[in-house]
């Protein structure tokens, strides 16, 4: 059984405003330490409840400074963003954020299963473990993307491609309302991204809402409801009604 007054940090109380969008960004500016040009500079924009918004722009726009920002693994140094109306570390729990492949450590001794079930712990909190409706999650996230045969193989022994889906089942078993994700179709191959964009049509049709950095705006099987374009860290296109 699940204790709700010892979930991490309390964020399991914090209930969402029901006006609010998914997310909101206002005059953000995030930097370094050490260097002098912030990284994201004035970053503006809004993401309505059930919208998926394509993030793009060249190498070093700062694109995956911005989603881990949003994420909580970085602090912004001026501006507010706001998650459903709460604080970034208010709703931990309904974000789910998907890095890129080269900055998990593939060679750490774990099972593919094990791997996914490590998005439910938010749920658990300090003094519980996952239960059996965890684990619940965990296998239909397994089945919906195909990798039930590798669930018992460990995660240094997979291909680029089943890395990608092993990483995208671990997101989405963590049951959130926003997703950021990086880059979730870079390298892989044709199958991969079919499967991964039946599984984003879905989720989007369940209203969840998705920030999804990409080089993919435009083609037929990954459609977008608004495209917002970084480069030098600033913002400077918001089109197809996301609101800047």
């Amino acid at each position: 059984m699940k204790i709700e007054c010892l979930a991490y940090g309390g964020r399991h109380l914090h209930a969402p405003d029901p006006a609010a969008p998914a997310l909101r960004l206002a005059d953000v500016t995030v930097g370094y330490r050490g260097i002098a040009t912030p990284v994201l500079s004035g970053v503006s924009f809004t993401l309505p409840v059930g919208a998926r918004l394509a993030l793009v722009g060249p190498n070093g726009s700062g694109k995956s400074t911005l989603l881990k920002t949003i994420a909580g693994l970085i602090p912004c140094n001026r501006g507010e963003i706001g998650v459903f109306g709460l604080q970034v570390r208010a709703c931990h729990h309904r974000t789910s954020y998907l890095p890129q492949r080269e900055e998990i450590q593939w060679h750490f001794p774990v099972t593919v299963e094990r791997f996914v079930l490590g998005g439910r712990f938010v749920h658990c909190g300090w003094l519980t473990k996952p239960d059996s409706a965890d684990h619940a999650v965990v296998a239909a996230t397994l089945q919906e993307l195909d990798i039930v045969s590798i669930a018992r193989e460990p995660i240094d022994q997979l291909s680029g491609g089943q890395q990608q889906r092993v990483m995208l089942a671990r997101a989405l078993a963590q049951g959130s309302d926003l997703l950021l994700l990086d880059e979730p179709l870079n390298a892989v191959d044709a199958a991969t991204r079919t499967l991964v964009g039946r599984v984003l049509a879905r989720l989007q049709k369940e209203g969840k809402s998705m920030l999804v950095s990409t080089h993919d705006v435009g083609t037929h099987d990954q459609p977008f409801d608004g495209v917002l374009l970084l480069e030098h860290g600033t913002v400077r296109e918001v089109a197809h009604g996301v609101a800047s």
